[in-house]
């Protein structure tokens, strides 16, 4: 079974709302909803890919981040590394570059809005944070 190594970002509005993307260009997961990010390239730190990551869906630059979480997951056709990141600061405002949704959502409704099942755990964490 093939292993993913992923970095995604967590990123809040002034109003407290988490940012989600949806996901596109095809594959079994299309449709659905994820906290931004992809894979680590050969040579990347998460760090790197994150910020790398970001700039190429949603045209922002990163300031300050802060590891947030680490999740590893098993679908029925891969395993996923997931690092989370708090992004704490960032210049530009978010957009779909690659022609993805996004939605700000608030954080006790994260689970309403068909996350990928790796980002569970996440979701559940954030809401611990929020009460």
């Amino acid at each position: 079974m093939p292993r993913f190594r992923v970095a995604a970002g967590i990123l809040h509005d002034s109003n407290g709302r988490v940012l989600i993307a949806e996901r596109v260009g095809g594959g079994p997961f299309q449709g659905m909803w994820e906290f931004p990010g992809g894979k680590i390239g050969d040579g990347e730190s998460p760090e790197q890919a994150l910020e790398r990551e970001l700039s190429e869906e949603l045209g922002i630059e990163l300031g300050a981040i802060k590891r947030f979480m680490h999740i590893e997951h098993d679908y029925a056709d891969r395993s996923v590394a997931i690092d989370f990141f708090l992004v704490l600061s960032w210049v530009n405002e978010p957009r779909g570059i690659e022609g993805q949704q996004l939605r700000w959502v608030e954080t006790q409704l994260l689970a309403e809005h068909n996350l990928l099942p790796a980002d569970v755990p996440v979701i559940e964490a954030l809401q611990q944070m929020a009460s």
